[in-house]
C-alpha cells in the first residue's frame, strides 16, 4: 500500500474517533497480546474500571467469535501452511473507538451464509430486551450450561449485557455460501 493511501487509512479512522484497528488472523494468543496493550491503553487514559471492564469483556467476546465462528481461515487464504504453535487461526476486523463519552466496539468476519437466520434471531431478541430481561437470560442460560448447544448465543447475551445501548448488526451476502457479519457495541 503506498503512503498516501495509508495515510488516507489513518485519517479515515481518526476522523470517526477509532483509535485501535486490528484486521487479520486472529488467534487466541493475539487476542491476549491485543487485550493487554488494550487494558494499559485504558489504564493510561484514566478509563474508569467499571467501563475498562465492560470494554475489555466486550472485546474479548467479539474477538472470540471472530475465532470461533469466521468462515475465512487465515491459513488458507494465506496459502502458507500454519506452524502447530501458531494454534486455530480466523480472520476478521475489530475497531475500538470513543464518540463523546461512548466507547464503540465493532467487529466483522465472514460467516456461513446458512448461519445468518439463527445469528439474526437471536440479536433481534436481544436487542428487544430490558437490562432486566438480558440479566434474567443471562443467568438462566448459565445455570443450564449442559444443555446449551454450540454457538447459544451466551456470549451474544455477554455483550449485550456489557452495552449503553441495544447491539447493533448488520450482514452483507458475499456469495452463495458467505455473509460478511458485522457487529456494534456502544459501552
Amino acid at each position: 500500500m503506498r503512503a498516501s493511501k495509508l495515510n488516507e487509512l489513518q485519517s479515515q479512522l481518526h476522523s470517526q474517533g477509532i483509535t485501535f484497528a486490528y484486521c487479520g488472523c486472529i488467534t487466541e494468543n493475539i487476542l491476549t497480546g491485543i487485550g493487554s496493550a488494550l487494558k494499559n491503553k485504558l489504564e493510561s487514559e484514566d478509563v474508569d474500571t467499571r467501563t475498562t471492564r465492560s470494554i475489555f469483556a466486550v472485546f474479548v467476546e467479539q474477538m472470540q467469535n471472530i475465532i470461533r465462528y469466521s468462515a475465512r481461515q487465515a491459513s488458507t487464504e494465506d496459502k502458507r501452511p500454519m506452524k502447530e504453535s501458531q494454534g486455530h487461526s480466523r480472520y476478521g476486523i475489530l475497531t475500538i473507538g470513543q464518540v463523546g463519552d461512548d466507547f464503540i466496539i465493532h467487529s466483522g468476519n465472514l460467516i456461513v451464509a446458512a448461519d445468518v437466520p439463527g445469528i439474526r434471531a437471536r440479536l433481534t431478541d436481544l436487542q428487544n430486551k430490558s437490562p432486566e430481561e438480558l440479566k434474567i437470560a443471562y443467568k438462566s442460560q448459565l445455570r443450564n450450561l449442559q444443555e446449551l448447544e454450540e454457538g447459544a448465543g451466551v456470549g451474544f447475551m455477554e455483550i449485550a449485557r456489557r452495552t449503553s445501548r441495544p447491539i447493533e448488526f448488520e450482514f452483507e451476502e458475499v456469495d452463495d455460501e458467505h455473509t460478511f457479519f458485522a457487529i456494534k457495541a456502544t459501552i
